[in-house]
């Protein structure tokens, strides 16, 4: 209990203090000041907090689904998604009455990420969705390019949103497709012309000096072929079906219920 409650002071002194009008005139279904960013690891400079602030704002209100960043280096007894959760509800995230959006939680302690979901979304980032992401931003996060590995995050969660709302949510079935490198475009160039070289090459040497004939008696041996009589005749014909099985390639997101009794979505993994 004594560690819960000191949490809970924690986010909410963060609140008060990171309290800022942020677009005042278009926050409705917000609540109506704060940051969406909470760097209380110190990873980012100013300029790069500021920067990715104006993203993830632009990208919330545009959407109506609240997308914010947090960082830690003591996750004060919790686990990563219990931290992740608490931090969303006590700095008032989220868009609406049923509180729609995400927070990637990046917790330095153990080289924790987490992203814990609400309302829509649950809906939008699916259990497969948030592994994706995190498989995304885990390099950067590996390397220390904190600023770099947020800005994919606010990226793919624009496009994730977008897909949505198209009625078909990023899922195992239908997850982007990774970009090809440029690097592949020369090389395939390259095998494609060594192998068609090959097979030109092979079919040329199989090539012989041929003229040109108005009839093909020439390609029957004399005497070698005595047809009397021929017909068709159909026997029977087997037809074997076997029922291909459907499988289960949608996972959608899992979810659990917090302390406070709010249900969450969410994921995460190590860097």
């Amino acid at each position: 209990m004594k560690k819960k409650i000191s949490l809970l002071l924690l986010a909410l002194l963060l609140c008060l203090c990171a309290a800022v009008p942020a677009f005042a005139a278009e926050t409705d279904g917000f609540a109506d000041q704060y940051y969406r960013v909470v760097d209380m690891a110190d990873l980012l400079t100013d300029s790069e907090e500021t920067a990715l602030i104006q993203t993830l704002d632009e990208i919330s209100l545009r959407q109506h689904v609240d997308v914010t960043v947090a960082t830690t280096d003591d996750l004060a007894g919790y686990s990563v998604m219990e931290y992740a959760d608490l931090l969303y509800e006590q700095c008032g995230f989220g868009y609406g009455n049923s509180r729609d959006g995400l927070l990637l939680l990046i917790s330095t302690q153990d080289s924790d990420w987490y992203i814990s979901t609400c309302g829509y979304g649950i809906t939008a980032f699916t259990d497969a969705g948030i592994q994706y992401i995190g498989g995304q931003i885990r390099p950067e996060l590996s390397d220390g390019n904190f600023a770099g590995a947020f800005a994919t995050y606010a990226s793919l969660c624009d496009r994730f949103i977008s897909q949505a709302k198209s009625g078909e949510p990023y899922d195992n079935a239908n997850l982007p497709r990774q970009p090809l490198s440029m690097i592949w475009i020369p090389i395939a160039l390259v095998i494609g012309f060594v192998l068609a070289k090959i097979v030109v090459g092979v079919m040329k040497g199989q090539l012989k000096t041929v003229r040109y004939q108005a009839a093909a008696d020439s390609y029957v041996k004399s005497g070698s072929m005595d047809i009397t009589e021929s017909r068709d005749m159909f026997l029977y014909h087997t037809v074997t079906r076997t029922e291909k099985p459907e499988s289960d390639s949608s996972s959608g997101s899992s979810t659990h219920t917090s302390s406070s009794g709010t249900t969450h979505g969410g994921g995460g993994g190590k860097f």
